[in-house]
């Protein structure tokens, strides 16, 4: 059984990570911290908003996390200390460059969406590809977290208000979604994430704080002789590690997701100088969140049998709720209300509003008046309400694999960037390939993909890695003669209040 030792040495490594890792990767993208900002540049007092760095930090933690670094980590958990490694590694090498890039790229393409920097960088055929994709992973995860705390809502209040069904939190949800999707960033999102942001890092520390003090674990500081046993393989179905324990734990290690977010971000940003710690550093504080409730799924539990029945039962929400309760009492029970509900509530509305931008910047329409930003979210939400009136859990499994292909194009987009710049592309290079060989791996195998014996499909998934690998190098001419560095800074009056 894994201890916290575990826990400790892959949070000093997340920590040192942030201070000497991220250091490296921005010197690496070389900010301008004299370079006008969207947010100046292109002020509209909806979408492009001055926020002060701190609450940057805490909107862009929340934006990315949701249940994401807490219900991933708790499946992922089954395999054992493994997915500790994971989620460092993943962290500091996959998932944190990658939010570092796509939110400084869309930064200095004047804060587009994600599709048009990858068609900055990649082409047009990537672009009008990456629309499409993103726009369908958008609003999938937005119904799907309607109607998953709708259901944890209704369960909640089925007994003291039997009225009040499913339908009904449904309705409440997409209002609220609606509202947050339309109004300007700093009036809802900005007011309410910073609070609902500490919560998720009060509930996060609580519980690592219960797991020591409550004795469910304790340092044997022999496992680290002992590694090369203890990182062995312990999920109860025998399920390889790789790729599906990369798929599995998404958000806490890497997701493409984060790259839809970002933008959010680069809108309100004042300055360069702030993009390490609200990018590299939210993606860092989302690991270590991750990392908590791994070692509490591998705790907790007396052995990972055990954690398998109670996901096979309830899943991951009945983790957090058995963990909270257990380890913070009634405190915790509200804190794992919270998390399991407004948690999801904070990824679905953001969800819809990158989706509302994304679609603005395809058709140019201005978002600065109401009824242009109408124009937008009224068609996406009718498609969203109509989806969540179908049962597609089929559908969602392929989001998993959705999620972490698009962390892959934005990562090959990225060094596609590094190569224009003249500079070291193997920071981002080194991830893309490996994850180009982890997603393919994972649908030529998965049993909603082709089937293929895991044996066969790994390998197929290292060939096209490999393949993928010797396209981009033969390419590097072609990178530095066709990726748009950087877009003209506009030329228009600067936000109010914001020096010159």
């Amino acid at each position: 059984m894994p201890t916290l030792t575990y826990f400790f040495l892959a949070l000093a490594v997340l920590i040192a990570g942030y201070l000497i890792y991220g250091l490296v990767v921005e010197k690496l993208f070389r900010p301008n911290f004299s370079r006008p900002t969207p947010a100046e540049t292109m002020y509209d007092g909806v979408d492009y908003v001055t926020l002060p760095t701190w609450k940057l930090f805490l909107i862009q933690l929340l934006n990315i996390a949701g249940v994401g670094p807490v219900f991933g980590p708790i499946m992922g958990a089954l395999y054992g200390p493994s997915a500790l490694l994971w989620v460092v590694f993943g962290t500091l090498f996959a998932g944190a460059v990658h939010d570092y890039f796509s939110g400084m790229l869309s930064l200095r393409y004047n804060g587009k969406s994600i599709a048009d920097v990858v068609g900055y960088t990649m082409g047009n055929g990537f672009r009008q590809f990456m629309r499409a994709f993103s726009l369908v992973l958008l609003i999938l995860v937005g119904v799907v977290f309607v109607t998953a705390p709708a259901g944890i809502l209704t369960n909640l209040t089925a007994s003291k208000w039997p009225a009040i069904n499913m339908t009904f939190w449904v309705a409440v949800i997409f209002v609220y979604y609606f509202l947050a999707t339309v109004m300007p960033i700093d009036v809802i999102i900005a007011r309410i994430y910073p609070l609902f942001a500490i919560v998720l890092l009060v509930m996060a520390f609580g519980v690592a704080g219960g797991l020591m003090v409550k004795g469910y674990a304790f340092f044997d500081w022999k496992e680290i002789a002992q590694g090369a046993t203890v990182f062995s393989n312990t999920h109860p179905q025998g399920l390889p590690i790789w790729p599906l324990m990369f798929i599995t734990i998404a958000c806490g290690a890497l997701s493409g997701f984060h790259a839809t977010q970002s933008p959010l971000m680069s809108r309100c940003m004042a300055n360069e100088r702030s993009g390490r710690l609200v990018f590299y550093g939210a993606m860092v504080a989302e690991g270590i969140i991750g990392l908590i409730w791994a070692t509490a799924g591998m705790t907790f539990y007396e052995s990972p049998q055990a954690l398998l029945d109670v996901l096979s039962k309830g899943g991951a929400g009945v983790v957090v709720n058995n963990v909270s309760l257990t380890l913070l009492g009634s405190v915790g029970g509200v804190l794992a209300i919270l998390g399991v509900v407004i948690l999801p509530i904070s990824s679905g509305d953001t969800a819809f509003r990158a989706a509302r931008l994304l679609v603005s910047d395809f058709t140019g329409i201005s978002q600065k008046r109401p009824s242009a930003r109408l124009a937008i979210a009224v068609p996406l939400f009718l498609i969203g309400i109509f989806l969540s009136q179908i049962d597609f859990q089929i559908i969602w499994r392929y989001f998993g694999w959705s999620n972490q292909t698009l962390a892959t194009l934005v990562l090959w987009s990225a060094a596609a960037y590094m190569v224009k710049r003249g500079g070291c592309h193997w920071p981002v290079t080194v991830p893309a390939v490996f994850m180009t060989a982890t997603t393919i791996a994972y649908i030529m195998g998965a049993p909603e993909g082709f089937k293929i014996p895991w044996d066969v499909s790994r390998w197929i998934g290292i060939g096209a890695a490999a393949a993928a690998f010797a396209w981009f190098m033969a390419s590097l001419g072609w990178f530095r003669s066709r990726v748009i560095l950087e877009l003209p800074v506009p030329s228009k009056p600067g936000a109010p209040g914001l020096a010159k």
